[in-house]
């Protein structure tokens, strides 16, 4: 009978203790090796580097997509600026392609299912050395005949007063972001990591800093997320091909919504909602973009479809977000303070 007493005594505080353990979910910190990259692509098939709970938080270390170690070396980074973990992958990871952009991952989050949905939530981002790279060659960009060469210039970061030193008298404020984010895609195989799609991936937005959340559709178990091509800053439109590119670790929650189907991603910033087009074609892109701004008007703020077209017009940005990534990009920006609620 004592037993029995110390036993309903003590199972309000193991509930407690319970309950509480829910609510400060689990860390976990991901380097980025040559054991938990993906190279060039997003797949099904890809097998997790690690597996979390939804609600957990995990620090993600990334390569970058500035050129090889001895390349970036011969532009003038100082060898020791270069992070060893990069002449690493470059040495040791023999799985590459289609694409480019060293990823870091996948991560798998145990709840997720295809009919789901993938918050990511991104908490913070902090740039991993002192310089950035641009490049552009032959062939490539958004005037591929235009520099009929390669050239990779180096632009010096101050992380202190977040500037990078474009050139004399030329100051860039710094607003880092990932080029990458996105899960396994709902086709077989390796899709190519360059153009962007309904999983996400290189969508080169450069309003998904710290403090934005992105809601993904999931199309495999576990999700699969990856993320890479990190950027110091970036233009819209990208017009030569890369951003600021730089090493960037991120710190990001992920929460699993069962069952609310979403074809395309969107995105939350702390002042707007943020709707994506990715097509081929600058014009179906934007449509896109424009129709998933209507659609999340009627759904979430319940306008008719009248009210969520002429909301459109009136109040939301539509821009351009990326030139060159194969399918180009569009975002239409909706501001929270036209709402009162």
């Amino acid at each position: 009978m004592l037993l029995l007493d110390w036993s309903m005594r003590l199972f309000p505080f193991v509930v407690v203790l319970a309950a509480l353990s829910k609510l400060h979910a689990a860390d976990f910190n991901l380097a980025a090796t040559p054991a938990t990259v993906v190279w060039g692509y997003y797949s099904q098939e890809a097998k997790p580097v690690l597996t979390v709970q939804s609600g957990d938080t995990v620090r993600i270390q990334t390569a970058s997509s500035c050129p090889s170690p001895a390349r970036m070396e011969a532009a003038g980074v100082a060898p020791g600026d270069i992070p060893q973990y990069e002449r690493d992958i470059y040495d040791q990871v023999k799985d590459k392609g289609p694409g480019g952009h060293i990823l870091s991952g996948p991560v798998a989050i145990a709840e997720a299912e295809p009919g789901d949905v993938l918050e990511v939530q991104i908490r913070k981002i902090e740039i991993d050395v002192p310089f950035a790279c641009n490049s552009f060659g032959p062939g490539r960009g958004f005037l591929p005949n235009d520099f009929p060469y390669a050239r990779t210039k180096i632009v010096p970061l101050d992380r202190d007063r977040m500037i990078g030193r474009f050139a004399p008298g030329v100051n860039l404020p710094l607003h880092p972001f990932f080029g990458s984010m996105g899960v396994a895609p709902p086709s077989a195989g390796k899709l190519n990591s360059g153009p962007p799609w309904m999983h996400a991936g290189n969508m080169d937005n450069k309003e998904l800093v710290a403090g934005t959340t992105l809601f993904i559709p999931v199309f495999a178990k576990g999700a699969l997320f990856e993320v890479g091509d990190g950027h110091a800053g970036q233009g819209n439109g990208e017009v030569d091909i890369t951003a600021l590119e730089t090493f960037l670790t991120g710190t990001f929650t992920f929460i699993v919504h069962k069952g609310e189907r979403l074809l395309w991603p969107r995105a939350e910033t702390p002042t707007s909602y943020i709707n994506m087009g990715f097509d081929e074609d600058l014009k179906t892109a934007t449509e896109m973009a424009v129709r998933n701004m209507i659609d999340f008007l009627v759904k979430e703020k319940h306008l008719s479809r009248e009210d969520a077209y002429s909301l459109t017009s009136v109040a939301v940005d539509v821009d351009i977000t990326q030139l060159v990534d194969g399918k180009v990009g569009v975002h239409a920006m909706c501001p929270k303070n036209i709402f009162e609620h």
